[in-house]
């Protein structure tokens, strides 16, 4: 009998009765009612009933008796109605009445169930990835990246970009993450890297004339991992010449909205709200802050500075501030315990610990502060923050500026998840914009370049690089969705001499320079237009349309969280013949 596959298990519908198929599949379960076996079929789209009558050959009923979970089968039948139909799945109202079958492959009783209702450990699941991937929910994820894939590639292709590939093994340029090194065989002692970006590529790609270039790429950094990071993962990578940052903006924006529609059906309100660095910086005390709920934060270092409380005193005339959240209503949600606990959390940001205020209805405020404060001055942090009956106020004082905003802006976060203020269902998109061309690194003594050493300077700071290069905002810019940054760019340099400047000014000796950059310092002196470009995180990306908590649920074989692949048990150690061919001898 011929079994080439008629449709897909999923695909088989009421207007396919009476019709003869062939399916093939994995078998989810099988139940026998005596003279008749139902066997559930499974593939990557679904799943469909079949049906075994005993008045069938007897060696077909008997080697459908013989089927368990995860045999692989091919089967033929007639498509018929169901007596008994199943409303949860799309094909609950038909089923196949086998009389052929062929069994293909048995299985043995897998580590887990093939199901979406799992309750084993993470690691388990990724040492047998492969039946992981069986399950609905999973495989759903992988086919759904590959349709944002191709989206993207359809999208990019109909405004005149061209894919090109780019190298894996580069020069290492460490100035970031850690490199991935690989070492070479030819030149025995010497490495490649692979790459964090293909960031000089494609600017050499602008420079060679190619003025529109896109790569769904994957990239590698040594970091270590949490929820939405990888130490590979996949870039939307794009460049474009000619342009200036609205023009990058734009063509990123118009992405999203066919993105979101083709995959979820749904709109998305544009243009995106811009704001700059500094303002998310002041207002909400993060680069990337989630705008799904309000409390912004209240400063109140302008009527403190004379106070006599030493805190908060020592904070502000020492260049740092005092700043503090409201969270109204919530007064009953706070215990001492939870405040104290949250003290504790807050020292990872840098603070020493939180000071508050709160409030219950008809009851006088308590406070782990105010007992050292005027009546003046409490008066004024309660005017400021509308505090009022029911709310908690918190406050942070730090020696630095951005400590405090920084803690001030995970605090609020963290308040909002408790107080489960943020709207699960809403797609927030912002620019942040105009960030520091540099960020001073105090371990190194120097000045680091925030973003990359490519990013070009805003024209109208240039005139503060070398008296006050902290006032020096970059052509840069980050695309944040509910709080997490999904991916940013900026503006290059284009001027031989400008990067050369940016290279002196982050401790570049000339010879340094030369030996780590010198092909795009020759390039550039060969005629650079303007140019500029961006890239998502696709992995996060995908994981944030999909409402994932994890990069690793959109990834087909991803890492586990100590950078280990378990499936194949990865990384590995050489034998001495692999190191000996690579020149490489450890130390005893």
């Amino acid at each position: 009998m011929n079994l080439n596959r008629t449709k897909y298990c999923g695909e088989i519908s009421s207007r396919d009765i009476g019709k003869r198929m062939t399916v093939c599949g994995w078998v989810q379960k099988q139940r026998d009612l005596g003279k008749l076996i139902f066997v559930d079929l499974r593939d990557r789209t679904g799943i469909i009933q079949l049906v075994f009558y005993d008045k069938l050959d007897s060696k077909i009923f008997k080697d459908a008796f013989s089927l368990r979970g995860e045999f692989v089968i091919a089967v033929s039948g007639v498509v018929r109605e169901r007596s008994s139909k199943n409303h949860d799945i799309p094909t609950g109202d038909v089923e196949i009445e086998v009389d052929f079958l062929k069994i293909y492959s048995k299985a043995n009783t897998t580590p887990f169930e093939i199901s979406d209702n799992l309750n084993v450990s993470e690691e388990l699941c990724l040492k047998y990835r492969y039946l992981d991937i069986r399950r609905g929910k999973l495989l759903k994820n992988i086919v759904l990246r590959h349709k944002i894939a191709k989206i993207t590639r359809d999208y990019f292709d109909k405004n005149n970009f061209i894919e090109i590939e780019t190298p894996f093994l580069v020069r290492s340029t460490p100035e970031g993450a850690r490199d991935y090194v690989v070492p070479s065989r030819v030149f025995p002692g010497n490495f490649f890297a692979l790459p964090q970006s293909p960031q000089l590529y494609k600017q050499l790609i602008m420079i060679a004339g190619l003025d529109r270039y896109m790569q769904i790429v994957k990239c590698f950094r040594d970091e270590d991992l949490r929820s939405d990071r990888q130490p590979e993962f996949t870039q939307i990578d794009i460049e474009m010449s000619f342009v200036d940052s609205n023009d990058i903006m734009n063509i990123v924006e118009n992405f999203i909205i066919e993105l979101y529609g083709k995959v979820l059906l749904k709109d998305v309100n544009r243009p995106f709200l811009r704001l700059t660095y500094d303002e998310c910086m002041k207002r909400f005390g993060s680069d990337k802050p989630d705008l799904r709920f309000e409390m912004e934060l209240i400063y109140f270092k302008d009527f403190l500075k004379d106070t006599n409380f030493k805190v908060f005193k020592n904070a502000i005339e020492n260049g740092g501030t005092v700043c503090g959240i409201n969270a109204k209503g919530a007064s009953d949600k706070f215990s001492r315990k939870e405040i104290d606990k949250l003290s504790e959390w807050i020292k990872a940001y840098g603070a020493r610990s939180i000071f508050f205020t709160k409030s219950k209805k008809n009851a006088a405020p308590t406070s782990s502060f105010e007992k050292f404060l005027t009546n003046e001055e409490i008066d004024n942090i309660r005017k400021l923050s509308f505090f009022e009956n029911g709310d908690i106020l918190f406050l942070i004082a730090d020696e630095n500026e951005l400590t405090c905003m920084e803690s001030v802006g995970a605090l609020r976060l963290e308040i909002a998840k408790k107080l489960s203020l943020i709207d699960l269902k809403e797609q927030n998109f912002l620019w942040v914009t105009d960030f520091p061309l540099f960020e001073y690194n105090k371990e190194q003594s120097r000045f680091i370049a925030k973003h990359h050493p490519f990013t070009s300077p805003k024209d109208e700071d240039l005139k503060f690089w070398e008296s006050n290069p902290e006032k020096v905002h970059a052509k840069a810019f980050d695309l944040v969705l509910n709080g997490c940054e999904i991916g940013g760019g900026s503006i290059r340099i284009s001027d031989v001499n400008l990067q050369k400047k940016m290279f002196n000014f982050l401790s570049f000796s000339k010879e340094e320079s030369y030996k780590r950059f010198g092909f795009l310092l020759d390039a550039l002196c060969f005629g650079a237009p303007p140019h500029g470009g961006f890239a998502f995180g696709f992995d996060r990306l995908v994981m944030l349309i999909l409402g994932c908590e994890s990069i690793r649920e959109v990834i087909a074989f991803p890492k586990a969280s100590t950078s280990a692949e378990l499936m194949s048990d990865s990384p590995n150690k050489l034998d001495k013949e692999q190191l000996r061919d690579l020149s490489i001898k450890f130390d005893d």
